[in-house]
């Protein structure tokens, strides 16, 4: 039952702890004064005189020693400590300093600076996925992966609010502009060339921008047509590996047959070349030979003319076979059948006989062709 309501004793049973309806709220002094006591007698202090009136001592070693414990505890929360591959950067009241902290271990007063570390070493890297327009009007789906690292960490705390979020636009960026100024095959089939000038792009992106991050390698994932035109695509490759296929037998049946055709022709060339000095060196001896001839004919006419008979007369008969001599004063002509006496020597190993050793007399006024032999 509440205290105020009626034959509930509300007179008896005040909470404020007074007597009688007619009593005002408690005083608020009085609790100040009673909890200051309190915090005296924890403090080591006193109290003295009665009903709550006297005056509080604190006792000072007390204090100091309070505050030297907080000054102590603020000391050591000031401490920290960086490893080999962070930086830190100092912020004092929102001002950035323009030293950056190395590894080691440190001290920042708190509430006055703010120590942010960073990563220096560590490879990071975002990937990137989109559909993108070529210089030829055809839609290519590009997966790109950038690998980077903090480079400048002042700026990469201070200078940009998201920094990882404006690498990814920036990517973003330099990808279509690199996409949109090349054909769709150079895309798919040279994709280590657009990574290196999607990478010189996007880095100079990052400078421009104060981000200090420096891209350490951009990779083409993956370059490829569309999924709803991929069936049409591979056909039109298909029908390209097979114009560079034929392209390829062509140019190479080429090599094969004009290198040949280039060494008969000169081959004939050399043969030509061959006979015209062998004529002219012909010729020139000839001609010395027929100098020297004259010379020695000036001298001895008839033994000239005469040797020059019979050596014609050798180079003649060193050809033939037959041999018909007119003897002269005289109606017989000797016939010397050589090929039967050169044949019968070489298939016979006997003794030839008198006959196939004998010459054979032609008498020219025997008509009916009597042969006399004489040894």
């Amino acid at each position: 039952m509440a205290w105020n309501e009626p034959g509930g004793g509300g007179k008896d049973k005040d909470p404020w702890g007074q007597k009688g309806a007619d009593q005002g709220p408690p005083d608020l002094d009085e609790a100040f004064r009673k909890l200051q006591s309190q915090l005296a007698g924890i403090f080591g202090g006193r109290t003295s005189g009665s009903g709550g009136s006297g005056r509080s001592s604190v006792n000072p070693r007390t204090v100091v020693m309070g505050i030297g414990a907080v000054v102590l505890i603020y000391f050591l929360s000031g401490i920290y400590q960086l490893d080999q591959r962070e930086r830190g950067v100092v912020l004092r009241f929102g001002a950035v300093q323009s030293d950056v902290v190395m590894p080691g271990l440190h001290w920042y007063p708190r509430f006055i600076d703010v120590v942010r570390s960073v990563d220096v070493t560590r490879l990071n890297s975002i990937k990137h996925q989109s559909l993108m327009l070529t210089q030829d009007e055809n839609i290519v789906d590009v997966t790109l992966t950038v690998q980077w690292v903090i480079d400048k960490p002042i700026d990469f705390v201070t200078k940009v609010r998201d920094p990882e979020n404006s690498l990814e636009n920036a990517a973003e960026s330099a990808l279509r502009h690199v996409v949109g100024g090349t054909q769709m095959d150079n895309v798919i089939t040279e994709g280590a060339a657009v990574a290196i000038e999607v990478q010189e792009r996007l880095q100079m992106y990052l400078n421009r921008y104060g981000t200090g991050i420096l891209v350490s390698k951009v990779n083409i994932d993956q370059s490829v047509p569309p999924k709803q035109v991929q069936d049409a695509f591979d056909d039109v490759q298909r029908a390209k590996e097979d114009q560079q296929r034929v392209v390829n037998e062509a140019n190479a049946y080429r090599e094969s047959v004009v290198p040949e055709a280039r060494g008969d022709a000169q081959k004939e060339i050399l043969q030509a070349e061959a006979y015209r000095d062998q004529v002219i060196a012909r010729a020139t001896g000839e001609a010395q030979r027929f100098d020297k001839l004259l010379a020695e004919y000036k001298q001895a006419k008839q033994v000239t003319r005469d040797r020059l008979y019979i050596d014609s007369m050798e180079t003649v008969l060193s050809k033939s076979s037959k041999i018909l001599i007119d003897v002269k004063g005289a109606n017989n002509m000797m016939y010397l059948p050589l090929d039967r006496l050169m044949q019968q020597q070489s298939t016979s190993s006997q003794p030839s006989s008198d006959a196939s050793n004998a010459a054979t007399i032609v008498t020219p006024n025997d008509r009916a062709g009597t042969r006399r032999t004489s040894r």
